[in-house]
């Protein structure tokens, strides 16, 4: 894997994160429960993009594979194991409770990421890259 700066993937990288807190701050419905897992995996493969050099389907696989572990260690509350359940962030980095709702959110966030890559003429990502 090679390092690099891509200048689009980052920008969506900063919007994602920016609606990630604004999700985390403003709800409790839905929203939050839900729409934030599916973000949270466009953020993290915008992230991967933004930074390295790596195929599309070894990214998307990657990013949801590193989910379903993060949801796994939930499953097996994890943070209380490592002892830092007192600690407020790593509640909400590492997660507290197990959800298969979870885990379809995280899916389906990666199959839209693989649709909306398939459509973005890869030029034009690249045009805006390099601007």
């Amino acid at each position: 894997m090679k390092f690099t700066f891509n200048k689009f993937y980052f920008i969506w990288s900063l919007l994602l994160f920016g609606t990630e807190v604004l999700i985390a701050l403003y709800t409790t419905n839905w929203i939050r429960a839900y729409f934030g897992d599916f973000l949270v995996v466009i953020l993290l493969y915008c992230l991967v993009k933004s930074f390295f050099v790596v195929r599309k389907d070894y990214a998307l696989t990657g990013v949801l594979l590193f989910s379903y572990l993060i949801e796994t260690l939930q499953y097996f509350r994890f943070v209380e194991i490592i002892r830092l359940d007192h600690i407020p962030i790593a509640n909400t980095l590492i997660g507290t409770s197990f959800s298969w709702i979870d885990m379809l959110m995280y899916t389906l966030g990666i199959l839209f990421t693989a649709i909306l890559e398939k459509i973005l003429s890869p030029s034009l990502i690249k045009t805006i890259s390099n601007e």
